[in-house]
């Protein structure tokens, strides 16, 4: 059972982060088709993803509603880099800081005790998710690079922007899991 989010004062916002389950593959393909600027997946897509990475995917609700989501999976081949597919807020739960607070959420559960890196691919405009990762790096004081990944040429055929692979590195999920219980903005769901 998730604990409810407190905000910066104290008070409950009454955002609640939880592990997905299969169940919420629908609700997630719509938040992410009406949160844009995200690749769109399949329903039966979102619907794996809850169902066979629910432990390193967060899903955020606002009074009972889903407002957001992070896809994310432990590297098979490097057992400390997560990577983290997308992260979708609905509009309406914009600007209380629920990217960050799902990032920190998840990083502070026990999957991800042995995580040292965080891994994302962004293409260079999307103004959003560079905001987003740079100020996750500064929050956990940690090292941000980037260098570019999947290219447009080279991998796209010329039909989608260049991907830079982000790597947040120097973290530690026990700082993490301090950091989130600490300041009230993710709470570890027992």
């Amino acid at each position: 059972m998730a604990e409810r989010d407190k905000t910066k004062d104290g008070a409950s916002d009454g955002l609640t982060l939880r592990a997905a389950t299969s169940e919420d593959g629908s609700d997630v393909w719509q938040l992410i088709r009406e949160s844009g600027p995200l690749d769109e997946n399949s329903m039966y897509c979102n619907t794996l993803q809850c169902d066979h990475f629910g432990e390193t995917c967060v899903i955020a609700e606002l009074d009972g509603q889903i407002v957001g989501w992070v896809s994310a999976f432990i590297l098979p081949s490097d057992p400390e880099t997560l990577f983290i597919w997308q992260v979708a807020v609905d509009s309406k739960a914009r600007g209380m800081g629920v990217a960050r607070r799902m990032l920190e959420h998840l990083l502070a559960r026990d999957v991800c005790a042995d995580i040292k890196r965080l891994q994302t691919t962004i293409t260079a405009d999307n103004e959003a998710s560079w905001a987003l990762f740079n100020s996750f790096a500064d929050h956990m004081d940690a090292t941000l690079e980037r260098e570019p990944h999947y290219k447009r040429d080279t991998h796209f055929e010329g039909r989608h922007a260049t991907e830079y692979m982000v790597t947040i590195s120097e973290i530690e999920a026990n700082e993490a899991r301090k950091t989130a219980t600490e300041d009230g903005k993710a709470k570890v769901a027992p």
